[in-house]
């Protein structure tokens, strides 16, 4: 089975931004995604390509189109948010981004009735209504398929970078989990979620395509839910490791990093240089790792098993991207990078609300409402 990758003539960037519905009162997840939707489309004057639905009925998800630049991309969001808000407002209803709810229970959630959503629950079960999260995907665009997977491959060493910076799930019904992110965690519980495999070429994942369509495993490539995963039909690379990122500044600076990685790499192949990799059990242990501890995590740097603390290993990494960052027209924005640490990622930010308000719950998501558009 051949595979076609539509290929991008330049690195362009779309994001998907998902978020939370939350009722102003109790502080609740709000099912009233379908108000929004046909509110929303009537105040734009028919349906609006730029908000999707989602598997639950408290979000809606914010998608930009094409964009060349990172402030391309959060000014398209932004709009969309704007219209979001104006419809939400009269309704009762609050937005919010984090990887989880502090406190909102899976079981009274509302599914959103397609063929598809309705496959995925009969199949998954128990585990697929479980899926109580929110993630941010970034599409970079790439010039042909056998690019991909060295790209994607080299993006796996980068992988707890992206998780521990973008964490915002350390709550679960009620409960600190201990993690950094939950979110991580729980979504690979799908069963086509999770870690991608490391294929060495296009002809391999063609392979493996076939066989999952055969089997039943999948009815198309979108059922792919890996945590970065080859687009075919955009002609992109999907990098879908992120956390539901809290604030507009936080995205856009997330963006950028992804937007830099990603160009970075492409640009050595151009120099004929190999990329940088890791084995799959290194891959695993990172991820676990940055989604356990965050911004605390000492992660595996490479083949070698040298390690080092994520943040200094951060460090190192914009000052090495910042000349890309130049060329892409977001040297501003991956310079905020470096403010997330100093900051604290959203996963310590609810912890702090969460422990100097003796546990009041209803005011971590009234933190996480107020910092969105900061």
């Amino acid at each position: 089975m051949g595979v076609h990758f539509a290929g991008s003539p330049r690195p362009t960037i779309g994001v998907e931004w998902e978020i939370a519905l939350v009722d102003k009162a109790t502080r609740d997840l709000s099912n009233t995604a379908g108000l929004i939707f046909d509110a929303a489309h009537s105040l734009a004057g028919g349906e609006s390509p730029r908000l999707h639905k989602e598997l639950l009925r408290n979000t809606v998800e914010l998608v930009t189109g094409i964009c060349d630049t990172v402030g391309e991309a959060i000014d398209d969001l932004s709009e969309t948010l704007h219209l979001v808000r104006r419809v939400a407002d009269p309704i009762g209803v609050d937005l919010f981004c984090a990887g989880t709810h502090p406190f909102a229970e899976w079981s009274t959630q509302q599914l959103t009735r397609s063929p598809h959503y309705d496959e995925m629950i009969e199949r998954t079960q128990w585990w697929g209504r479980q899926m109580l999260i929110w993630g941010v995907h970034v599409h970079v665009g790439i010039s042909s398929a056998d690019r991909v997977f060295p790209i994607l491959n080299a993006l796996l060493v980068k992988y707890p970078h992206l998780l521990a910076l973008s964490a915002s799930s350390p709550m679960w019904t009620g409960v600190d989990t201990g993690y950094a992110s939950n979110r991580a965690l729980m979504f690979q519980q799908l069963p086509t979620a999770g870690l991608p495999f490391q294929f060495e070429t296009w002809s391999q994942f063609e392979g493996f395509a076939h066989d999952q369509l055969k089997t039943g495993v999948i009815d198309k490539l979108g059922g792919l839910h890996w945590d970065i995963r080859p687009a075919p039909q955009w002609g992109t690379i999907e990098v879908r490791v992120c956390d539901g990122i809290s604030t507009r500044t936080e995205l856009g600076a997330i963006v950028a990093l992804i937007h830099c990685l990603v160009v970075y790499f492409d640009r050595r192949l151009d120099a004929g240089e190999e990329l940088p990799g890791m084995p799959p059990w290194h891959v695993q242990e990172n991820k676990w790792r940055a989604a356990r501890y965050g911004l605390d995590a000492e992660i595996i740097l490479d083949a070698d098993s040298n390690e080092r603390l994520v943040t200094d290993d951060l460090d190192d990494l914009l000052e090495q991207l910042m000349p890309v960052a130049r060329s892409l027209g977001c040297a501003d924005e991956l310079a905020r990078v470096a403010d997330i640490p100093r900051r604290g990622a959203s996963y310590l930010r609810q912890r702090q609300v969460a422990a100097t308000s003796g546990g009041d719950l209803t005011l971590v998501v009234d933190s996480l409402v107020n910092e969105l558009d900061t």
